[in-house]
C-alpha cells in the first residue's frame, strides 16, 4: 500500500523561479519528489494548435509601451490541462511525492485542492517584483517578451496560499529549504 502522498503546487507569473525552486526541493527533499511542470503537458499539445483557437493563441500587443502577451486556451488545452490536474491525482493516489510547477490563470487552485484533498498538499505563491520578473525573461531568452507582464496580475489574484516565497530577495536553494522546512518535506 503506497503512503500518503506529499504535494507541493508552485503558482507563480512566468520567470519567477518556479522550476529553480522545483530542482531544488528535488534536491533537499528527505523523499523523492517528482517535478511536474505545466510546460510538458503544454508541450504534449501538436505544434498545429499553436494559434488556432482550439490550442493556444498568443497575441503580442503593447500597454502602457511595454510589451504584453494576451494568452487565450482553447478547448483542447484546457482539456489537456484538466487531464493534467486528474494526472497528478491519479500519481498521487499511487504514493508518487511531486512538487507542480504551474502558472495559474484561471481558478483551478479549487479543482487542484478538490482533486489533492486526501493528500498532504500544500499550495506555494511563488512571487516576485515585476521589474525582476521582465529582467529574467528578457535574461533567459525562452519566453515571449511580455508574458510576465501579462501574467503578473492575474495569476495570485483570489488565491491563498499555505507559504508565499519572494524569489527576488532569496536564492532558489533558500526558497526551497523555507518550503522544505515548512511542510516537512
Amino acid at each position: 500500500m503506497p503512503g500518503k502522498a506529499k504535494i507541493v503546487l508552485l503558482n507563480g507569473a512566468g520567470s519567477a523561479g518556479k522550476t529553480s525552486i522545483a530542482k531544488a526541493i528535488q534536491a533537499r527533499a528527505s523523499s523523492i519528489f517528482l517535478h511536474v511542470q505545466m510546460d510538458a503537458f503544454l508541450d504534449m499539445m501538436p505544434q498545429r494548435t499553436l494559434g488556432k483557437p482550439e490550442g493556444l493563441t498568443f497575441e503580442m500587443v503593447e500597454r502602457d509601451g511595454k510589451p504584453f502577451v494576451i494568452l487565450t486556451s482553447g478547448p483542447e488545452l484546457e482539456r489537456t490541462l484538466r487531464g493534467m490536474r486528474h494526472a497528478i491525482a491519479a500519481m498521487a493516489e499511487q504514493g508518487c511525492h511531486m512538487v507542480i510547477d504551474d502558472v495559474m490563470i484561471d481558478d483551478t487552485s479549487a479543482e487542484y485542492r478538490t482533486l489533492l484533498a486526501p493528500y498532504d498538499f500544500h499550495m506555494v505563491g511563488v512571487f516576485a517584483p515585476l521589474d525582476v520578473l521582465e529582467r529574467r525573461e528578457r535574461n533567459r531568452g525562452d519566453r515571449a517578451l511580455g508574458l510576465a507582464r501579462s501574467q503578473f496580475d492575474i495569476v495570485h489574484r483570489g488565491r491563498t496560499y499555505d507559504l508565499e516565497i519572494d524569489s527576488s530577495s532569496a536564492t532558489a536553494d533558500e526558497c526551497a529549504a523555507a518550503i522544505v522546512r515548512a511542510f516537512a518535506l
